[in-house]
C-alpha cells in the first residue's frame, strides 16, 4: 500500500543511480561524493524504492563522520526509513543507530544536538526514543538558547505519543519550571506551547498567575498566549470574561502582529460595542501604520466583515477607513470606496462628501500615472452618495462637472451619467447645472460625453433664455456651413481655413459647388477639368468640438444633435411668440441637418453615412417641416418619461439587492432565552455586561443559529453503488470555494469482516486529489464515514470516479466494487453578480475567450426561453425588465455572473422569433479564460432545450 508523505520531491528517474554506484561513493572518503550520494539515496526513497543494501553501508561509513552536511542528511535519511516489520515492531538494525543519537544529543557542537533534536520531533517509534530521555532532558539545561528551545520541542512530541505520559510522567512540571526560569523568548514560546498542547489547566493556571505581565512577555508567547484564549473560550464560553481584559492589554502591544490577532480573537469572542469598537480601531492604525499593500487589503477585508455584522458601531469609524485613500495602489483605494459606501448616513455624508472632493482635487496634479482611473473611482462614489443623499449633489456636481472634457474617457463619461441623473433627481439645481453645461461645452473632446451632454441640453433648456443659449452653443460648435467644399484650382483658400485633400476619386456627372455667395450651383462634366477634387474644410480656430467629430465621419453624433436641435426648436415655439424668430432659428437648423447629409453622402469621407442615422436626420427635417401635437408631446415629454422610469427601475433594483443581503434569521419555538436584566452583575465589567446584552439579543433574533437547508443537503447526495453491491457507499458533495469535500458513507452489506477496504478516487479536470484515504476494516453490517479533500484550481467542470477496493479472510484476492461518477457542476462555483453597462460592455470587448452557443429549444416564447437560460446558468439579468417589455419577435439581454476565484462570466442572448413559431439565434459567452466559457457553454447546451 502506497504511504502518506508529508514532503514531495520531484526526481527525475529516468536514468536511475545504481544502488551499488552510490555504495561505492558512501565508501568512499570524498565528502563532495557522499553528500550527492546520500542525495540520491533519498530521492530514491521518497519516490518510492526500498535500496535494504544501503543501510549497513550508512552505519559503517556515514555515522561516524563529523561534516554538518552529512549528519543532517543523515537525518533526513533515517526519517523516512521503514523503521519496523510487517507486524509493527521495530527492526534489530535499529539499535545501531540509537547509540549514534545518544552521542549526537551530548556532541560538543549546538549545531549537531540542535538538528538530532528536531529529527527526535519526528520519531513515533518509543523503542527508539525511550533510551534517549536521559539526555534529551539534559539539554533542557544547556547554556545555548538553541538547544533548549528544541529540547522542549522533543519533549512535547515525546509526551504527545501513545505512550509518552507513561515514559514522561512529570513532562508538565518539569517544562513549567523551565518556564519560569527561562529568559529566551523562543525557548519561552515553546515551554508554554507544549502546556498548552499536553496540560491545558497548568498552561491557564500559569497564565492567570502572570496575567499582569503578559504586556511584557514577548511577540512569539503573546501569540500563543491568544490562541490558547480562542481554545479555551471556543470549548467555554462562559469563561471569556476573565479573558478579554488580556486581549484589551495586548491590543497595545507593539508587535503589528500581535495587535492583528487581538483584533481578530476580540471579535471572535465579544460582540460588545465596546469590543468591536477597539478591535476596528486596532484595524484603522494596523491599515496606516503597514506599508505592505497585501497586509493593508487584508485588514481591509477584516473591516468588510465587521461592517457586515456590527454596521452600527463601524459607521463612527468612517473617517478613519477613508484615510487608506492615500495608498497609491488602486486595489486598496477601490476596497476602501467600498467598505465607505455602505457606512454613509445623514450624519457623516457631508464630511465622507468634503474628504471626496479633496481626492478628486488631487488627481489634477497628474503625478501618477493611474489618477484618471482613481478620478473614475472618486467620481462613481460621489455620484452613490449623491444618489442616497441628494442634498449633497449640490456641492460637488459643479466640480465634477469641470471633468467632463477629461481625456480619460471613462470618467468623463461617469461624469455626464452623473449630471443626467442629478439634473432630474434634484430640479433646483436645473438652472445651475445647464448654465455651467452650455458655458463649458466648448472642452468636451469625447463623443460618448457629447452625445449625453446634448440630450441633458435637449430635455432640460426650458427657458427661453437656455433655449436660445444651446442653440446658439450647437451652433457655434459646429462651426460655418458647408463641411466641404469645391474650389477651383489654383484659388488660394481662407487663410483662417485649413483644407485636406483627399485622393482624387470619380466624380459623377453633376457635382454641387460652393458660390461665392454661400449658394449651390450645378457643373456640367465638360468643366470639371477646372476643378480640384473635393476637400474637407476644417473651420476656423474658433470652429468648436462638434464639427471635428462629425468631420472624422461621427454621424451617430450628427443624429444626436439634429434630435436635440429639434427638441429645441419644437420647445422654442412653445416659449417664443415671436414667429419670425422661430423660423430663423427653424431654418439654420434645417440648414445644418441638410450639410450633414450631404457630407455623408459625398466622397471626401472614406465612409458614407450609416443608414440608421440617415434615416434619423431626415426623420428630424420631416418634423421640423410639419409638426402635429401627438408627435411634439412624444419628443417633448415621452423621452424625460422614460429617462425617470429608468432611473426609478434602477433604485428599485438597488433596492432589491440591498434586501437580498440582508440575511433573516429567524429564532425557533422551543430555543432558549436568557434575560439579562434578571442575571446578577456582580464583579462583572463594563465590556462584559455589554456582551452580555449582545448575547442576548443575539439569541433572541436567532443569529447563533446556523442555517441548514436540510432539503438541499439531501439534494446533494449522490449514489456511488447499487443496492445489489456487496458494499453500499453514497457521498455528501459540499463544494467550498477551493476545494471539494466527499462525505462517503460507506456500509458493509455482508457477513464476512472487509479488510484493508480502501476508497480509491481519481480526477478528471482542473481537481486534485490531497490525500489518500487511509484503509480501514469494516464489521459485518456496520457502517464507516470516509472523508476526502479535493483542490479545485478553476471554474471548470470535472469529474471524480474511482472505485472502493476490500479483502476478505474467505478470498485472498482483492475485490473491487468501482464506483459511480460523480460530475462537478460549474454552478457550484459562479453566482449572480452585478456590474454597471460600461463594465459590462468594457470586459466584453477585453475578454479574449468566447463560446458561441446556437440556439436549439423547443420553448416557443422569447422570455420564457430567457428565464429558463438565467435559471440554468445561475446568471444574473442586467437588462432592465422595461427594455424586455412588448412582443416584437425579436429579444438581446446580458446575463453577468462571478465566480468564486474572482473570475467574470459575460453571456449576451440574442434570439428571434421565426415565422413558424420556433426561435433562432446565438448565445454567446466571453471570460477571461477558457476553462469557464467552454464550461458554461456546455452547461447550456445541455440545458437550453427544456425547462428540465
Amino acid at each position: 500500500m502506497e504511504k502518506s508523505c508529508p514532503l514531495l520531491i520531484h526526481f527525475d528517474k529516468g536514468t536511475p543511480a545504481i544502488a551499488n554506484e552510490i555504495k561505492e561513493a558512501l565508501e568512499g572518503s570524498d565528502v563532495p561524493a557522499k553528500i550527492e550520494a546520500m542525495k540520491k539515496a533519498i530521492m530514491l526513497l521518497l519516490n518510492g524504492e526500498t535500496l535494504p543494501q544501503l543501510f549497513i553501508t550508512i552505519v559503517r561509513y556515514v555515522l561516524p563522520s563529523d561534516d554538518h552536511t552529512i549528519q543532517k542528511l543523515l537525518l533526513n535519511y533515517l526519517e523516512i526509513i521503514e523503521k519496523t516489520d510487517s507486524k509493527g515492531r521495530v527492526l534489530p538494525e535499529m539499535i545501531l543507530i540509537c547509540q549514534n543519537l545518544r552521542n549526537n544529543l551530548q556532541h560538543p557542537n549546538e549545531y549537531i544536538r540542535g538538528v538530532t533534536l528536531r529529527f527526535l520531533c519526528r520519531l513515533n517509534e518509543t523503542e527508539i526514543i525511550e533510551p534517549l530521555i536521559p539526555s534529551v532532558l539534559q539539554n533542557l539545561e544547556h547554556r545555548h538558547p538553541y538547544i533548549r528551545r528544541n529540547a522542549i520541542l522533543a519533549v512535547m512530541s515525546i509526551y504527545k505519543l501513545p505512550q509518552g505520559e507513561q515514559i514522561l510522567v512529570d513532562a508538565p512540571e518539569m517544562i513549567e519550571k523551565v518556564l519560569s526560569t527561562e529568559q529566551d523568548q523562543s525557548a519561552k514560546r515553546n515551554a508554554f506551547l507544549m502546556l498548552f498542547n499536553c496540560d491545558q489547566d497548568r498552561a491557564i493556571n500559569y497564565l492567570l498567575t502572570h496575567v499582569d505581565r503578559v504586556a511584557e512577555w514577548g511577540e512569539l508567547l503573546q501569540m500563543v498566549v491568544l490562541e490558547l484564549i480562542r481554545k479555551v473560550c471556543r470549548t467555554n464560553r462562559g469563561e471569556k470574561g476573565k479573558y478579554i481584559k488580556i486581549i484589551i492589554s495586548l491590543l497595545n502591544a507593539p508587535s503589528s502582529a500581535v495587535n492583528y490577532e487581538c483584533a481578530g480573537t476580540l471579535v471572535s469572542l465579544s460582540s460588545a460595542p465596546t469590543a468591536i469598537r477597539a478591535a476596528a480601531n486596532t484595524y484603522c492604525q494596523l491599515l496606516l501604520s503597514q506599508s505592505d499593500n497585501n497586509v493593508k487589503l487584508i485588514v481591509l477585508d477584516r473591516l468588510n466583515e465587521l461592517k457586515s455584522s456590527h454596521r452600527d458601531v463601524m459607521v463612527d469609524m468612517i473617517m478613519d477607513v477613508l484615510r487608506a485613500l492615500s495608498s497609491p495602489n488602486l486595489d486598496i483605494r477601490r476596497k476602501t470606496l467600498d467598505i465607505v459606501l455602505e457606512l454613509i448616513t445623514p450624519r457623516n455624508i457631508n464630511e465622507v462628501i468634503l474628504m471626496l472632493k479633496k481626492e478628486v482635487v488631487k488627481t489634477q496634479s497628474g503625478e501618477l500615472e493611474k489618477n484618471g482611473e482613481y478620478r473614475q473611482m472618486l467620481i462613481q462614489a460621489i455620484h452613490s452618495c449623491a444618489v442616497k443623499f441628494p442634498e449633497v449633489a449640490s456641492t460637488v456636481v459643479h466640480l465634477l462637472m469641470d471633468f467632463l472634457g477629461d481625456s480619460i474617457v471613462a470618467s468623463a463619461v461617469d461624469v455626464a451619467v452623473f449630471v443626467r441623473e442629478i439634473i432630474e433627481t434634484n430640479p433646483k439645481l436645473r438652472v445651475s447645472i445647464i448654465t455651467r453645461l452650455l458655458d463649458t461645452f466648448y472642452q468636451i473632446r469625447a463623443t460618448r460625453v457629447c452625445s449625453c451632454a446634448l440630450w441633458i441640453i435637449g430635455e432640460y433648456c426650458l427657458s427661453l433664455s437656455e433655449v436660445e443659449s444651446g442653440i446658439a452653443t450647437i451652433k457655434q460648435c459646429l462651426g460655418e456651413l458647408p463641411f466641404y467644399s469645391m474650389s477651383e484650382e489654383g484659388e488660394s483658400t481662407d487663410s483662417t481655413k485649413k483644407v485636406q485633400p483627399v485622393n482624387s476619386m470619380v466624380v459623377s456627372s453633376r457635382r454641387p459647388a460652393v458660390l461665392a455667395d454661400g449658394t449651390y450651383a450645378t457643373q456640367s462634366a465638360a468643366s470639371e477639368t477646372a476643378f480640384s477634387p473635393p476637400t474637407i474644410v476644417q473651420g476656423s480656430l474658433a470652429s468648436g468640438n462638434l464639427r471635428s467629430l462629425l468631420l472624422t465621419g461621427d454621424f451617430f453624433l450628427g443624429a444626436v444633435v439634429a434630435c436635440t436641435l429639434t427638441k429645441l426648436l419644437l420647445r422654442l415655439e412653445e416659449v417664443q411668440p415671436s414667429k419670425v424668430e422661430v423660423n430663423k432659428a427653424t431654418t439654420q437648423a434645417l440648414s445644418i441637418m441638410v450639410s450633414m447629409l450631404q457630407l455623408g453622402q459625398s466622397s471626401v469621407l472614406p465612409h458614407p453615412i450609416d443608414n440608421d442615422s440617415y434615416d434619423r436626420v431626415v426623420l428630424c427635417i420631416r418634423l421640423l417641416c410639419n409638426t402635429g401635437d401627438e408627435i411634439r408631446k412624444i419628443w417633448l415629454q415621452s423621452c424625460r418619461q422614460s429617462f425617470v422610469k429608468m432611473l426609478s427601475e434602477k433604485q428599485l433594483q438597488e433596492t432589491e439587492e440591498l434586501k437580498a443581503k440582508a440575511l433573516v434569521a429567524y429564532a425557533q419555538p422551543d430555543d432558549l432565552i436568557d434575560f439579562y436584566h434578571l442575571k446578577s452583575r456582580k464583579g462583572m465589567s463594563q465590556l462584559e455586561l455589554e456582551d452580555e446584552v449582545q448575547d442576548d439579543l443575539k439569541r433572541a433574533t436567532g443569529e447563533f443559529i446556523k442555517d441548514g437547508d436540510d432539503a438541499n443537503k439531501l439534494n446533494r447526495i449522490l449514489q456511488l453503488t447499487g443496492f445489489s453491491d456487496p458494499v453500499y457507499a453514497e457521498a455528501y458533495v459540499t463544494v467550498h470555494h477551493y476545494d471539494i469535500v466527499l462525505d462517503v458513507t460507506v456500509i458493509n452489506r455482508t457477513k464476512e469482516t472487509l479488510q484493508n477496504l480502501c476508497l480509491e478516487l481519481a480526477t478528471m479536470g482542473d481537481l486534485k486529489l490531497v490525500e489518500r484515504p487511509q484503509n480501514y476494516t469494516l464489521a459485518p453490517e456496520s457502517s464507516k464515514q470516509i472523508k476526502a479533500n479535493i483542490k479545485v484550481s478553476s471554474t471548470e467542470t470535472g469529474v471524480i470516479f474511482g472505485n472502493i477496493v476490500y479483502e476478505t479472510s474467505n478470498v485472498h484476492e482483492r475485490t473491487v466494487v468501482v464506483l459511480n461518477d460523480v460530475h462537478i457542476d460549474i454552478m457550484d462555483y459562479i453566482s449572480p453578480a452585478v456590474c454597471s453597462d460600461a463594465a459590462f460592455r468594457t470586459m466584453w470587448a477585453e475578454f479574449e475567450w468566447e463560446n458561441k452557443v446556437a440556439v436549439n429549444t423547443v420553448i416557443q416564447n422569447e422570455k420564457e426561453f430567457l428565464g429558463h437560460i438565467i435559471k440554468s446558468t445561475n446568471m444574473k439579468c442586467l437588462t432592465a425588465p422595461s427594455a424586455l417589455d412588448g412582443e416584437c419577435g425579436f429579444l438581446a439581454a446580458n446575463l453577468y455572473a462571478k465566480s468564486v476565484f474572482g473570475e467574470d462570466a459575460l453571456v449576451n442572448v440574442s434570439i428571434e422569433k421565426q415565422v413558424d413559431g420556433k426561435l433562432n439565434g446565438y448565445i454567446r459567452i466571453r471570460s477571461k479564460t477558457q476553462g469557464i466559457a467552454l464550461s458554461l457553454g456546455d452547461k447550456i447546451t445541455l440545458k437550453q432545450k427544456g425547462s428540465s
